[in-house]
This record gives structure tokens, sequence and C-alpha cells, in this order.
């Protein structure tokens, strides 16, 4: 009987051990994939008026399962509700433009980066800022610190005295926080529409936020005053810029991702499309 009992106790154990496994196994033969994206962050990925999906997000993806060889679906999720779902295994990867933070990474895993756009900054046309040098370089502060901070350095004397308005807890407050806070004031604001509101009113001289949202932004008939100006910065602790989101378990699909954006850097594919959605090049650095 107790013989018995320990056999039994073993299987046990060994059923155990099998369900608690990842539901994709390392060895799985990926053929069908279902990446989940937002449908509402322009030009990243946004909803068509019939109901599809479109955006840079989303050719690119095509791309990417056509090098993977694998077939691929594309869904809409609310953006707060994605690393809930793909945890829960309601879909197998997130594009939308996600950006590969440390805290999102204590959660769920990343593929390589297939996009930074950096941050910048954007101001009134007509006002001192719009001739600030550098417009358009951009400065990693991954790569080339020294040179993120020369050019800051040379920033500095043509800001000081300014008011900047950045979104709370965003990676553009930190960057002031780092660089610039002992010579400009600093204006926080919920939502980045709401420090582009105060800018056109005039209440802030300039802000600071992501260039592929500044881009949107400037666009935008309410804000046909507004320009972006200077260089842009990316790297370091402003992130590795959006990539695709994955289960922690699956990484032969994070190995396959890597590969795919590997050859769409390569082959310029990522330049292509960046510049045609966001008019200028994301490929990372």
């Amino acid at each position: 009987m107790k013989k018995m009992t320990a056999i039994m106790a073993s299987a046990l154990a060994v059923a155990a051990g099998l369900m608690s496994m990842p539901a994709q196994a390392e060895d799985k033969k990926w053929t069908k994939i279902t990446i989940a994206t937002e449908g509402a962050f322009p030009p990243y990925n946004l909803t068509k008026a019939d109901g599809t999906l479109d955006g840079y997000e989303i050719e690119l993806s095509k791309v990417l399962c056509e090098h993977m060889k694998v077939e691929c679906t594309i869904i809409a999720q609310s953006f707060d509700g994605l690393i809930p779902a793909l945890n829960a295994g309601k879909f197998d990867a997130i594009m939308a433009g996600m950006s590969a933070t440390e805290k999102r990474k204590e959660v769920i895993d990343f593929s390589m980066s297939y996009g930074s756009t950096g941050q910048a900054f954007a101001t009134l046309k007509g006002g001192e800022l719009e001739t600030l040098p550098m417009k358009g370089e951009l400065f990693s502060l991954a790569s080339n610190e020294a040179g993120a901070r020369k050019a800051v350095d040379e920033l500095k004397p043509l800001v000081e005295g300014k008011t900047i308005g950045v979104q709370t807890a965003s990676i553009a407050a930190r960057f002031i926080d780092e660089y610039l806070k002992d010579v400009v004031e600093v204006r926080e604001y919920k939502t980045t529409e709401q420090h582009d509101l105060d800018l056109v009113a005039g209440r802030v001289d300039f802000v600071m936020a992501s260039m592929g949202y500044l881009k949107t932004a400037v666009e935008k008939p309410a804000n046909s005053d507004m320009v972006i100006v200077g260089p842009r910065f990316q790297g370091g602790f402003l992130g590795a810029g959006s990539s695709v989101g994955l289960r922690k378990s699956d990484t032969e699909l994070k190995a396959l991702f890597d590969d795919a954006i590997a050859a769409a850097k390569a082959d310029g594919t990522i330049k292509r499309l960046s510049e045609k959605w966001f008019g200028f090049d994301l490929t990372p650095q």
C-alpha cells in the first residue's frame, strides 16, 4: 500500500509539472500568430472608417510575418489591457507603439526595437526658439552620450529662462530633469494634448515629447502654429524604442521576431515604411 501511494504521488507530481509548463512550449512550431495592436495611435496604428486596421505597425507586421513564414492575424485591443491579455494567452504578440521599458520587462519580454522616434522639441512659429540649432539631428544617449551632452550644452544658453511643458512621469520629463532643469522652468501636464494647448495659448515657450507624437500633433488644424525644432534624443534611459511584446516563455517566437526585424532593418524596409508613415527614418541606432 505504501509502495502504491508513493507511485501515485510520483505520478501526481509529474502531472502537476506538466500542467505548470508554459502554454507555448519552446519547441512549438509556430505556423499561426495573433498580434494585438491598439488601432488608435496614429501613425503607428489606426482604424480606418471601414473598420480595418492600418498604419506603420500594420504594414510592418505583414512583412515580418512573411519573413517568419507564419500566418498572422491582427486584432485591436485597448492599450491598458494589452499586457494582461497577452499573459492570459488571448494573443501571441503586441505591436502597439509599446516602448521596451524596464518596468514592462518585469512582466513580459520584448523583441529588438523596430522603431525609435526619440524625444524632440516643439515651439510656436515666429518665436525666439524656432531657430534652435541642430534641427533634425539625432543624438543617442546609449551610443553617443558625450555628443548628446554637447548638444544640450549648446542649447542651454538659448533656452535659459524659458518655460517648457512636459507630460508628468514621461521620459521627456526625465530628460528635462536630467539635463535642463537648472536653466528652464518646468510645467507638467497630465496629457501631451494639455501642454499643446498651453503652448498655442502662449503659456509655455516650448514642449518636449515623442517625435512620433509631435509629428502628428503639428498637423492638427488647432496646432497650425506649432513647429518641431532643434535636435532629438533617443536611447539610454529614454528606452529601447517600440518593440514586439511577448510572453517570457515564448523564447522561440522572440528569436523569430528578432531575426525578421533584423532583416527589415538590413534591407531598408523599416526606413521605407517609417518614412512613409512618419516622414522620417525610425530605424533604431
